[in-house]
Order: C-alpha cells, then sequence, then structure tokens
C-alpha cells in the first residue's frame, strides 16, 4: 500500500558517513528500488507500471535517455528509472486544498525533497498579483491571462519559452513553432546546462552535434575511455552495455576526479550470479584533477603522433582537415605541465597511451565532467582529435558517446528548441506553416536570467523542469525571476522553481509518461529519440492523475489560439485531435523524419541518419571532418583554496531528490556535506565531521556563501572537492561559463571554507 506524503521536511543535521562502496547495483538495488516503488505506487500499481517502462508497446522512462537494444529484458529499466517512474506514477496528490493549507511563503521554506514528495499537481493555479497563496483557476482563465500578458509585452523577444528534456518530440515541435510563429526565438532549454558544450565542438569538428555510436558499437568497441562521468548513478543502463562490451573483451579507461563504484564493479540484477558476483569494469583509473582533461588529451595526441605507424594516415588524408596545425600544437605539450595540470603519474598515462594504441575501434563517452568548464569545448574537441588520429570516425565499433541527461533532451533540440536555430531549419518551417519566422538569435539560459535580471524579459514560460533548481547563481536567478510580470510552468509535481514567481504565476498540470492520453481522435502515443539517436514511441498506460490535466501538445494548441487568435492559420486544434498531424508536418520540415507517421508505428522505432557514422561524410564549413589546436587551460586555484565540482547524489535525478542518501558514496540522511581529500582537509584544518561554510570566489569580488556543511573526508582528487546541487549552484557565479557553448561552469569553482 501506498504511504503518505511526509508533513515536515526531515531533519539533515547530522548526515551519516561509512566507507563508500565499490560496487554498483546488485540486491541493495532490487531492495531500495522495490521499497521506493511501494511507497508511492502499492504494490500493484507498481507491478502494472514497472513491467511497462522502456518496453516496445509501454511507455520510455521519464529519467535518462540511454537507448534500449531490439531485445528487452522483462525488468528494462535501473534503480534510478524506477524511482521516476514511481515519483510520476504516485498516488499522492497536490490538490486546491494543498495550496489553500501552503501559502507561498511555506512553499518557498520548503526543501525540493519535500515538495517533490507531495505528488501529482491535480488542476491548474493561480497566484495573482499581491497574493499569497495559489488558487484554483480554470484552463480557459489562465490561457487568457497568458495571453494578456503576452500581446502587451513591447516585444516578443521580452518573452522566454524554456524547455524540459522530458518534452515528447510533439511537443517540442509544437512549442517552438508557437513560439517563431509569436515572433521570437527565445527557446532556452536544459541542454544549454549540460550538453551545450558537447553540440558546441561535434559541430565544429565533425558536423553534427550528435554522438556518433550506436549501443551495437559499444558492445564491439577494443576500448571505451568514460571521462567526467558517473554512469552508475546518473545513467545506470549503461553499465549493462559496459559489462557486455567487457565479456567482449574490451578494456576501459576511467577518468574521473572521484572513484565511483559503478565504473569499479557492475553486480547486475538480471542474473543471480553477476548479483553475487558482478563484473569489473575499469581497467584503468585515471583521477584527474578537475579541469585536467584537456592537457590529458593533449599529451595523448602528441603521443599518438610521435609514435611511427600510430595514426591512420589514409584518413587523415581523405576525411579531415588541419592536421598540420594539430600536429605543431600538440609538439609542444609537456610532460611537467600535463602532470601538474591532471594531478596523474607519468606512469599512469604512459599506460593509457599503451592501451589507446593497441585499440582499434576506440569509444570515448563523457558527461558533464567534461561539459561544465570555462575550456569545455576545447576539450571535447580535443577528445575528436585522438579519435581522429586513429580513424575511429564512421567505424563500427569507434566513436563519440556524449551521454545525454534527461530523456528526450536531444529530441527536442531535433525538433527546432534551439534558441540559434539553422537556417535551413527556418526555412523548412516558414514553407510548411507560411509564417515568417524571426531571424535574430534568442537567449539560452544564461542570457534569459540576465534578460530578466536587467528587465528586459517580462514573461518566463517553463515547458516542464525545474528552471530555479537548475541554473546557477541562485540569489541572482530567483531576483531576477521575481522581476517578471509572469512565470508559468507546466508541471507534473512540485518544484522549487513554483515557489520563486513573478508578480503574477501559474501552474498547469500537465500528463505524465505513464499516464494514458485520449484526445478526440482516441489514444494518442507521442515520440522521444534517445542518446544515440533512435526515435521510437512511448505511450501511457495509467489513468491520468485527475481530470482536469491536459498534455503537453494540448497545452501548446490552446495557448497558441488564446495568443495568436484567428490570425494563425496555423490548425491547432487538429493538431491537438490528433498527434499524427503533428508528426505529418514534422516529416516535411526535420531531415530524416520522412514517412515518420509509419516508421514511428514500428515497435522497434527508427535510427536517424548521421553521416559521419553512415557515409564518413562531415558536413562542417570544410567538408572533412576538422582537426582543432586550441591552447591548453586548467584551473589555477590559489592556496588555501580547492576547486569544486558540483554533482549529484545516488538519491536524486537531475534537480529531483528523490531521497536523502548517497548510497554509494556511503552517506546517508542528509546532503549538505562536502567531500574533501584527507590531506587536504588536514592542510585547511577541515576535521571530518566538522562543518564549515562554502564560499566561492571569483573575478567580480561578489560573495557567494553555501552555509552549513558537513566536511567528509573523502578520496577524491588532490586540491578538488565535491557537493551535491542543487544546494551548492548559489556557488556558481552566472558569468562563469563555457566559452562557445555559454554552459554555465559547475564543475571547477574556487571555493574556500569558513567555520559555519
Amino acid at each position: 500500500m501506498a504511504t503518505k506524503p511526509p508533513t515536515g521536511d526531515p531533519v539533515q543535521d547530522a548526515p551519516q558517513v561509512t566507507p563508500p562502496k565499490h560496487a554498483a547495483a546488485g540486491l541493495p538495488a532490487i531492495g531500495h528500488t522495490l521499497r521506493i516503488a511501494q511507497q508511492q505506487m502499492g504494490l500493484a500499481r507498481t507491478a502494472r507500471t514497472l513491467l511497462k517502462v522502456n518496453q516496445k508497446d509501454g511507455f520510455d522512462c521519464p529519467g535518462c535517455a540511454w537507448p534500449e537494444g531490439d531485445k528487452r529484458h522483462t525488468a528494462e529499466f535501473c534503480e534510478n528509472g524506477a524511482k521516476a517512474v514511481a515519483e510520476e506514477a504516485t498516488l499522492r496528490r497536490v490538490t486546491p486544498a494543498f495550496f489553500a493549507e501552503h501559502p507561498l511563503a511555506d512553499l518557498a521554506g520548503r526543501s525540493g525533497y519535500w515538495l517533490g514528495q507531495q505528488g501529482r499537481i491535480t488542476e491548474p493555479v493561480y497566484l495573482p498579483e499581491g497574493g499569497d497563496r495559489y488558487e484554483a483557476v480554470s484552463w480557459e482563465r489562465a490561457f487568457a491571462i497568458i495571453a494578456e500578458e503576452l500581446t502587451a509585452l513591447g516585444s516578443p523577444d521580452e518573452a522566454l519559452f524554456y524547455t524540459s528534456g522530458r518534452t515528447s518530440n510533439e511537443a517540442a515541435f509544437l512549442f517552438q513553432l508557437f513560439a517563431r510563429e509569436y515572433g521570437t526565438n527565445n527557446l532556452p532549454d536544459c541542454s544549454n546546462m549540460c550538453h551545450e558544450s558537447s553540440g558546441s565542438a561535434l559541430t565544429e569538428t565533425i558536423g553534427i552535434g550528435k554522438g556518433s555510436v550506436s549501443l551495437e558499437d559499444l558492445h564491439q568497441a577494443d576500448l571505451i575511455i568514460v571521462a567526467g562521468q558517473n554512469p552508475g548513478t546518473n545513467h545506470p543502463r549503461m553499465l549493462s552495455a559496459l559489462e557486455k562490451a567487457k565479456q567482449a573483451g574490451a578494456r576501459i579507461i576511467s577518468v574521473n576526479p572521484l572513484p565511483e563504484a559503478g565504473t569499479e564493479r557492475f553486480k547486475n540484477p538480471q542474473n543471480p550470479l553477476g548479483m553475487l558476483k558482478g563484473t569489473a569494469l575499469t581497467d584503468l583509473f585515471l583521477q584527474i584533477r578537475i579541469g585536467g582533461d584537456q592537457a590529458l588529451f593533449r599529451l595523448l595526441n602528441k603521443l599518438v603522433i610521435e609514435t611511427d605507424g600510430a595514426t591512420d594516415e589514409t584518413f587523415i588524408r581523405e576525411h579531415t582537415h588541419g592536421y598540420e596545425d594539430l600536429a605543431a600544437a600538440a609538439k609542444e605539450a609537456d610532460w611537467d605541465e600535463t602532470l601538474t595540470a591532471t594531478g596523474l603519474t607519468r606512469p599512469e598515462i604512459e599506460r593509457a597511451l599503451a592501451m589507446i594504441l593497441a585499440s582499434r575501434r576506440t569509444i570515448v563517452c563523457w558527461a558533464m565532467g567534461l561539459t561544465q568548464h570555462k575550456h569545455a569545448v576545447a576539450t571535447i574537441r580535443e577528445v575528436v582529435n585522438l579519435l581522429l588520429l586513429r580513424g575511429n570516425i564512421g567505424r563500427p565499433g569507434a566513436g563519440v558517446c556524449p551521454v545525454r541527461g534527461h530523456s528526450n533532451v536531444q529530441g527536442d533540440r531535433t525538433m527546432g528548441i534551439f534558441e540559434r536555430p539553422a537556417p535551413a531549419f527556418l526555412d523548412a518551417l516558414d514553407k510548411e506553416f507560411g509564417i515568417t519566422s524571426p531571424r535574430g538569435h534568442g537567449y539560452d539560459v544564461v542570457r534569459s536570467i540576465q534578460a530578466m535580471r536587467d528587465g528586459t524579459a517580462k514573461v518566463l514560460f517553463a515547458m516542464g523542469g525545474n528552471f530555479v533548481g537548475a541554473t546557477p547563481d541562485t540569489e541572482v536567478t530567483e531576483a531576477a525571476i521575481r522581476r517578471t510580470r509572469l512565470t508559468v510552468h507546466v508541471s507534473t509535481k512540485l518544484n522549487r522553481s513554483h515557489a520563486v514567481t513573478g508578480r503574477r504565476a501559474l501552474i498547469l498540470p500537465t500528463l505524465g509518461r505513464t499516464d494514458k492520453d485520449v484526445q478526440a481522435s482516441g489514444k494518442q502515443f507521442v515520440t522521444v529519440e534517445d542518446s544515440m539517436g533512435m526515435v521510437h514511441a512511448s505511450r501511457g498506460n495509467l489513468p491520468p492523475a485527475g481530470p482536469h490535466l491536459l498534455s503537453e501538445p494540448a497545452i501548446v494548441a490552446r495557448l497558441a489560439r488564446a495568443v495568436l487568435g484567428p490570425a494563425s492559420a496555423t490548425p491547432w486544434e487538429e493538431f491537438e485531435a490528433d498527434y499524427a498531424a503533428v508528426r505529418d508536418r514534422i516529416s516535411r520540415v526535420v531531415p530524416g523524419f520522412e514517412d515518420f507517421n509509419a516508421r514511428a508505428a514500428r515497435p522497434e522505432g527508427f535510427r536517424l541518419p548521421h553521416a559521419p557514422r553512415d557515409e564518413r561524410r562531415f558536413p562542417t564549413r570544410t567538408g572533412k571532418a576538422n582537426f582543432t589546436a586550441a591552447p591548453v587551460e586548467y584551473p589555477r586555484v590559489p592556496p588555501g583554496r580547492l576547486l569544486l565540482q558540483t554533482l549529484r547524489s545516488h538519491d536524486q535525478y537531475n534537480t529531483t531528490i528523490y531521497g536523502l542518501d548517497d548510497r554509494y558514496r556511503g552517506i546517508t540522511g542528509g546532503r549538505r556535506v562536502v567531500m574533501v581529500h584527507p590531506a587536504d582537509a588536514a592542510e585547511l584544518g577541515l576535521a571530518d565531521g566538522s562543518y564549515t561554510d562554502l564560499v566561492s570566489e571569483w573575478k567580480d569580488g561578489v560573495e557567494r556563501r553555501a552555509p552549513g556543511f558537513r566536511v567528509v573526508h573523502y578520496p577524491t582528487a588532490r586540491g578538488c572537492a565535491a557537493a551535491y546541487y542543487p544546494e551548492t549552484n548559489v556557488l556558481v557565479p552566472l558569468d562563469s561559463t563555457a566559452d562557445t557553448s555559454n554552459t554555465p561552469a559547475s564543475k571547477s569553482v574556487v571555493v574556500r571554507f569558513e567555520p559555519a
């Protein structure tokens, strides 16, 4: 039987700490999964729901974007995926009576964990100007309020239309169509904060901002390098792929500032032997200092170039541009500087080189540990350089693998959710709908916050997500949002963003992935794109959380009708009634989606074209894959300071907090902890179990403080520290971003420690 939500916030004053684990999954993962699912859904609903996760006739997990193979397990989900499903399919409800009992000030004082535990929102609610709490509102009145504000703006560019990675292809396509017909390219999205650096680097070097590998490629690889990524917590089903690769003879190098249980050993819960013994995954662990990855890959590239016969000369001659510039820059790579930047030893790097040279088919996987630094784009370009030198693009078992976080974040970008759209996309959109899309670039997430701060953006409409919890410089961001005239959030559950509002605010409840979606033409399905470019259908099977919910496509369609009025020739009512009509239009606008409806109906879905992978054709400015030769950078940290990275606990997904434990790292009962190497802690006078304030240092001289963190002596890289977000987002300066991509540099924050 499902349990009731907590009435009060749990006390987190004294987190308990035990030694970190050295294996992921296994029996503890099964037990934790079933316990969370039972608390949220009850036993019968748990069985009915979890057996449909990631199945060909079921729904796509609302968690990460890791792909499924053609052959599915009966239980095709991981622990954190099950938590995500349980949170969405919960039997707990947030009704108008809840908002009557909890004024805005009360919600603002609650933790993200408490807010999320309250359950599904059942009706649209409205916070009037000067009001102290949300109140029930009809859908008609809600859309009228939005239309009133949007039509009163001096320019469409005073509105921001944010998208979360959970949004389906169909809803995302309609959302960007509405925004552009309304007159703006202000379409920031969660990708701006995570893999924007990957897209920027890959577009320049190989011509497409997506990964080039399939699940089958991972299984065929000789060498897999996992850099700046913790798959055991953030993409647990990836461990199965790594295990299969190991069983086929692959070797794995892990490059990370922290040792992580998931890359040490995987106890596969799909088979008894796996649960008991497990599979050792990592052959070489390079415990790199935060931000030292570009220096490491530059030196490796130098050593590859200097090794006779190590480069693929035919591939370089026929398919690449800029080799001479890279070779000249790599020649300057210095052993001493690299060892300083990385904290590694010469034998460790030489061993990595030997493994690279022994591999004909190499894949490099990465996530936020590479993308959220000032020099993130240059770092990823250097990764591409390594692969190009050995001809490891467009070869089976080889390529680039940026591992996306949210389940359709890649699909949303494919559908046109981008503040800097390609002219060809806008031309196709305009031709199909008879509109004139704006051509000027819009705001990304950081520039959106700056625009709200400066008063030049007055309305924020968020399609899902937790904008406040996901963004940097919390105090600046919250003050900026409070300057707006209206904030609107399309949501399934409560989060911090609902407590930080403009002068007026709306929460619009929507269907989730698990919910059955029935429109005028009958039962609907939506589609998503996984991290490896596979598109497939998702069909919810549960009764909606209440009779007043609308689907995301329906919300966009009704919003467009209210704002654009009869002047719009776009058939919004038809799109709401039948999502197949949306897919027909997508098929004529977005390359690779031809015959979309028929292909989406296939149980296995379909793979999008990828010219570098499929043809060794590189649609770049040179017509070839581009080597690059950016100057090597790495963070310099003053004496008495450490370099902090923000990260997730095992009991969270993005900003959603499922619990207060980080089982693999041995931390339970609290989240305000900072992990510091014992030797660094000794030098700084930080006793294990003591409490400290974290204060970040940035060139603007502003003090940003995160108070009351328990010090945990932990085997991090020397000179480095780690703590959970969103609690530490307050430390990340809004203007501290990656070159080119403008992604917040949340993985390299200089901090000092002051007594709590």
